[in-house]
């Protein structure tokens, strides 16, 4: 067998002309979705069965079973979906991937559809130059769809020839029932994790039958593994996710590998069952016309991934469960510390990777109000050991808040380095300047705290009409609060500022007749020098955390403006 190192890197061309062409196709079909795909799987998902079919629509649409997962999760991280309907909507994906072996059997094989990419990429090549980002994704779309069908013509021509002392050898090990379906099992799960892409394998898997190099039964068996492999790159990817990402995908790998189980339990029987299938349909025995195989082997896929969900459904709670033993939650706030939604490996495009920051700096945003939460019962607390656990936490959370908005701008980062619409370029940048804000608001509760631990540590006693004052005060940031957070969780569509702007006012008109009393009140000697200081240290930081929460509602409504 004559096979150079040019020869080589023509095969691994060849596949990266596909994985790239099913990367792009993906990719542009979720930003033609853009949100209404994100409703349509928030929306469809009231019970498992909806669930199912869901996966199936998304997973179909846009050509990775993978992205319909990363979305899962992340939506399962947001509180969208629970790990029930997730379920449903994880074994739908696997009977929507099916549909790109089908496009490859019926199309990749009998139509030579090569001869009509390139001229649909000359078609569609212009409209990449579009300033509209619709028109641009449309083109990206079928650059995408032209190239799959590409990469797999070439696919076919530089996957070596097998000469017959090769076969030979593949030959002695396809006769030993199933051992021999395990080896090709075996060697499916490792191509899948080693191409990161179980659409790739299958086509590699249908090439190799197409040139009559492999078995029937030995094809199916590599699918089977497939199966599992796809699930194991789904599981290292979750390896640094949080407790619901590891949890959804353990719930994917079980629900795969229980599916092989049965299968390699009847496989004999399963494969002759779809040999009388296609002969009573007209068709040839896959064992006996290797032209049958491609057609026969998709017929497998999807009759297999049928077949588990519709015996799997009805255990969903009970796969919950499992997974909820496996992957246990820590307990109280060592977990809260961590990020929630933008841990879970990588996003499959930038339009999920936005919705991720965005849920992220909703969490972030949540801690710096739960910090406010702890200074408020700092300035009341009067027990010393109390005290001193209180300020420990506070810190605590500044020191996590720092990181936090570390930990995200590197995240926006690395979405702004990839191809965004005006839009999504918009939006990153109006998270930059929230997480920034929100780190503003963090720094004030720490100086509140500390001016606080000032206060207890100097003995400093405040009149009645002081403590009532900066109680008023504190209910003011209260509200400006809950608008903040009211306005991250609408997003940029219905984020109210007139609301935020009328807190403000309070907050400031407040602050101005605090400040007026106050140097009164010191002209006057009504309450000691240092308490004067304390108290006007207090009610002016709570004026500019005020100003701190209004510019994240400004930054998130200003989308709306450009």
């Amino acid at each position: 067998m004559d096979f150079g190192i040019i020869d080589l890197l023509k095969l691994f061309g060849s596949l990266g002309v596909f994985l790239y062409g099913m990367k792009l196709m993906s990719e542009s079909l979720q930003k033609v979705a853009g949100d209404k795909m994100r409703n349509i799987l928030s929306a469809m998902t009231s019970n498992r069965f909806l669930g199912v079919f869901t996966g199936v629509l998304i997973t179909a649409i846009i050509q990775s079973s993978s992205a319909t997962t990363v979305m899962v999760v992340s939506f399962v991280n947001a509180g969208l979906l629970n790990l029930v309907q997730s379920v449903g909507v994880i074994m739908g994906a696997n009977i929507g991937t099916t549909i790109t072996a089908w496009l490859i059997s019926l199309l990749g094989f009998k139509v030579k559809i090569s001869a009509f990419a390139y001229p649909l990429i000359g078609v569609c090549f212009p409209l990449l130059f579009s300033k509209n980002s619709r028109r641009k994704s449309w083109g990206e779309l079928a650059i995408g769809f032209a190239l799959v069908f590409i990469g797999l013509e070439e696919l076919k021509g530089a996957v070596p020839a097998i000469n017959d002392s090769a076969l030979s050898f593949l030959a002695a090990y396809a006769d030993n029932g199933i051992w021999s379906a395990l080896l090709f099992l075996f060697i499916g799960t490792v191509l899948t994790i080693v191409i990161q892409s179980s659409s790739a394998t299958m086509a590699l898997t249908l090439v190799m039958c197409n040139n009559g190099w492999i078995e029937f039964d030995m094809a199916a068996a590599m699918v089977l593994g497939e199966n599992i492999g796809t699930t194991i790159t789904a599981n290292m990817a979750a390896m640094v996710g949080n407790p619901s990402a590891k949890r959804t995908a353990r719930i994917h790998l079980m629900f795969n590998v229980f599916g092989v189980i049965w299968v390699l339990l009847i496989f004999k029987y399963f494969l002759h069952g779809i040999e009388s299938f296609m002969i009573s349909s007209g068709g040839s025995s896959p064992f006996e016309n290797v032209g049958s195989v491609p057609v026969a082997l998709s017929i497998f896929h999807t009759t297999f991934n049928i077949l588990n969900v519709l015996l799997l459904i009805w255990f969903a709670p009970f796969l919950v469960k499992i997974s909820e033993k496996m992957v246990k939650r820590k307990s109280g706030e060592e977990e809260e510390f961590h990020l929630q939604h933008i841990g879970v490996g990588t996003f499959s495009t930038s339009e999920l990777g936005i919705l991720q920051a965005k849920k992220e700096i909703e969490t972030y945003a949540q801690r710096s109000y739960k910090m406010f939460g702890k200074v408020k019962n700092l300035y009341a607390e009067t027990k010393g050991k109390k005290i001193d656990k209180l300020l420990e936490k506070i810190e605590k959370y500044e020191n996590a808040n720092d990181d936090t908005e570390v930990e995200i701008a590197n995240f926006l980062t690395k979405l702004s380095e990839s191809e965004l619409s005006k839009l999504g370029s918009n939006r990153i940048q109006a998270m930059f300047a929230a997480i920034s804000d929100i780190e503003s608001v963090s720094d004030c509760n720490f100086n509140l705290a500390k001016t606080i631990k000032r206060r207890n540590s100097k003995k400093v006693e405040f009149t009645k009409d002081m403590e009532g004052n900066i109680e008023q005060m504190f209910k003011h940031i209260d509200n400006a609060f809950d608008i903040m957070m009211l306005n991250l969780e609408k997003g940029y569509r219905e984020a109210d500022l007139d609301s935020a702007y009328k807190v403000e006012n309070e907050i400031n008109n407040f602050r101005n007749k605090l400040r007026k009393e106050h140097i009164k009140s010191v002209e006057k000697k009504g309450y000691q020098y240092l308490s004067g200081i304390i108290y006007s240290d207090l009610f002016s930081e709570c004026e500019k955390l005020g100003d701190y929460i209004i510019n994240v509602s400004e930054a998130i409504v200003e989308i709306r403006n450009n």
